[in-house]
């Protein structure tokens, strides 16, 4: 009979660079939470920009370490989807709620959120990409990558009709997620190109926040 493998310690896989990293786009969510609850919102989309850079960078710096174990990678993947519910899941959502100011008529669209974001998730974990290039529908990061942009434009409204244009484009954006629309999977080379992104849209929407302090 073979010996049963050890059970490791649940804080030794905290010690995995790649994991380690995860755990900063983390704390990137939790911050943009925070922000967002108290009404600060740029503040919260800036911190969640950060967060979808730093779940790129666990991944790639993952597949450049050669003696990384089996194990830490398969709990990694667990890790990195747990954080993806918060990042992509819970801030949107709360996002929705106080940006509406905790009325009643967005608590559907931000369980519509979370839910859809637990379904894609548990979806993908269960069958992978169509390809090695494809994902099936659109990819949650995208979703704020999006959303900064739109922020871009919050002066322009008054933030009751912003409150509704960021509603509907939720809402658009979960029906992406939901899809099967076959949209491609951007390889390493793009994180240069998230990173200007990330860096151009903090400093702008940084400048925005200064400005109204």
């Amino acid at each position: 009979m073979s010996k049963a493998h050890p059970r490791r310690n649940m804080l030794s896989f905290a010690k995995d660079i790649p994991n380690m990293i995860s755990l900063l786009g983390l704390l990137c969510s939790v911050l943009g939470i925070y922000f967002v609850i108290e009404g600060y919102f740029l503040a919260g989309i800036i911190s969640i920009l950060w967060a979808v850079l730093f779940d790129w960078l666990d991944g790639i710096i993952a597949r450049k370490i050669k003696d990384r174990t089996k194990e830490q990678g398969v709990f990694g993947e667990q890790l990195d989807s747990m954080i993806d519910i918060v990042s992509f899941g819970v801030f949107p959502a709360i996002l929705l709620l106080s940006y509406g100011n905790y009325s009643a008529w967005f608590i559907p669209g931000s369980f519509i959120i979370v839910a859809s974001c637990s379904i894609r998730l548990s979806y993908f974990n269960l069958y992978g990409l169509i390809d090695n290039k494809t994902y099936m529908g659109l990819a949650l990061d995208n979703n704020v990558l999006i959303l900064a942009f739109i922020f871009l434009f919050e002066s322009f409204f008054n933030h009751a009709t912003f409150s509704i244009i960021l509603y509907i484009a939720l809402l658009i954006l979960t029906a992406l997620n939901l899809s099967s629309i076959p949209t491609p999977k951007l390889g390493t080379k793009w994180i240069y190109a998230l990173a200007v992104y990330v860096l151009v849209l903090t400093s702008v929407l940084g400048s925005i926040l200064w400005n109204r302090v």
